[in-house]
């Protein structure tokens, strides 16, 4: 291929073809015909994660949403279908997903598969609603692991691509609901000290935008669930930060239109929930990203702790955002076992400074705990990441389980996984 990149620009793919399935069959065909093989979902990840030397599946042509259960609360889709795509046909049925990521465009199989998430206390990642995973072993067989009945479930939904192709999802779902959001201007680090279960439980989902230049919050996005006519309407303040009087983007010189609807004006939740609207370009585009998860217990002093780096920061950033998740229990989540605090880094695209700053952000974060995105820019020794992984012996042994020929296994998984 040797044209081939990820959504950002920054990653050209090492596979020798890209196929794109129309049926279950074809699917079957490729599998077992392939040595080599990793899926490929909306191409937003950062790193390896999804490259190969053999051949890369892509499933976009096959995104139909193939059953709505309003009795059990559940969809069943396909593995290629988008957020952005989903999200019309539950809403236009009367029914949500519990929360979404900043980014409607992504593949629902990419993210859970790695664990992306959104924000809120209350909020477990985009993978904490698979209900079932259908997935396609390496000798083309098709197995189906549900919760609470399949003892290797909780590890094979953040599988990383390596157990096989997600071919069907079926995942939980919540009445429809309105939310409004509104942005709040600077907000020091400061009100964090003692306000941060304040603060981020102000709402149904709180984000914190830095671009640490000074200690200070630049930005807020509160995003409230809406129970009453009044509940939408933004306060005067939000704990010492002021309401924006217009439509923010949270990286400066980037178009308002690209964002979701701000100013307190309520609206399908995910129209609200993403801060980016499907139509446009999300984010900055150029763009390279990273993100450390620590246990929310220590995020004050991590935030402090990256704020001694951030005359060196700041040159080299588009934002920062910091928001909280809920734990969950799947064996490769960041967020597994404890509550978090994401801290995510939308870097210039200038790798070679990036890659030479990543080891002093992950020196200062390491006393905590931290462990990266998967999916993202880190450059952390993988003995160390492994160690913060208690599950990771189990991991293994359902990767070789499904395909003990390694067939999904590439250079990343083996490098981060297995060695």
């Amino acid at each position: 291929m040797g044209d081939q990149l990820n959504w950002a620009g920054n990653y050209r793919y090492n596979s020798i073809e890209l196929l794109e399935p129309e049926s279950l069959e074809e699917v079957k065909d490729i599998v077992i015909s392939r040595t080599s093989l990793r899926m490929l979902g909306s191409r937003h990840s950062f790193n390896g994660i999804a490259d190969t030397g053999g051949s890369q599946l892509s499933l976009r042509k096959l995104n139909r949403i193939i059953n709505l259960d309003r009795e059990q609360g559940t969809v069943t889709v396909e593995g290629g279908i988008r957020y952005g795509d989903l999200c019309h046909y539950l809403n236009d049925h009367g029914f949500a997903l519990h929360n979404l990521a900043s980014l409607p465009h992504i593949s629902v199989a990419g993210a859970i598969g790695t664990a992306t998430h959104g924000s809120g206390d209350l909020n477990q990642s985009l993978a904490s609603s698979v209900r079932s995973i259908e997935l396609m072993k390496a000798d083309g067989e098709v197995t189906v692991l549900t919760r609470g009945v399949d003892p290797g479930f909780e590890g094979a939904v953040v599988g990383l691509g390596g157990l096989g192709v997600i071919t069907k999802l079926q995942l939980d779902v919540v009445p429809s609901f309105q939310v409004s959001q509104t942005v709040y201007d600077r907000l020091p680090f400061f009100a964090l000290d003692d306000g941060l279960d304040e603060i981020s439980s102000a709402a149904y989902s709180v984000s914190l935008f830095t671009n640490w230049a000074e200690p200070v919050f630049n930005q807020v996005w509160v995003k409230r669930k809406v129970q009453t006519d009044r509940e939408h309407e933004a306060a005067s303040h939000f704990f010492g930060a002021v309401p924006a009087p217009e439509k923010r983007h949270m990286v400066p010189d980037q178009s308002v239109v690209n964002c979701s609807e701000q100013l307190g004006v309520p609206g399908p939740w995910h129209e609200r929930l993403p801060h980016f609207r499907m139509e446009f370009t999300p984010s900055a585009g150029n763009e390279l990203q990273s993100e450390y998860f620590v246990p929310r217990e220590h995020a004050v002093k991590a935030l402090h702790a990256l704020g001694k780096l951030g005359n060196q920061i700041a040159p080299l950033l588009f934002i920062s955002e910091i928001r909280t998740i809920a734990s969950d229990n799947l064996w490769m989540s960041p967020c597994y076992g404890q509550e978090s605090v994401g801290f995510h880094f939308t870097w210039k695209p200038d790798w070679e400074r990036v890659r030479q700053l990543l080891p002093s952000i992950e020196r200062e974060l390491e006393p905590f705990g931290v462990r990266p995105h998967w999916a993202k820019l880190f450059t952390m020794d993988p003995e160390k990441i492994q160690a913060q992984y208690e599950r990771l012996t189990d991991f293994r042994q359902l990767l070789l389980r499904y395909d003990p020929i390694g067939k999904f296994r590439n250079t990343f998984l083996n490098d981060h996984i297995m060695r």
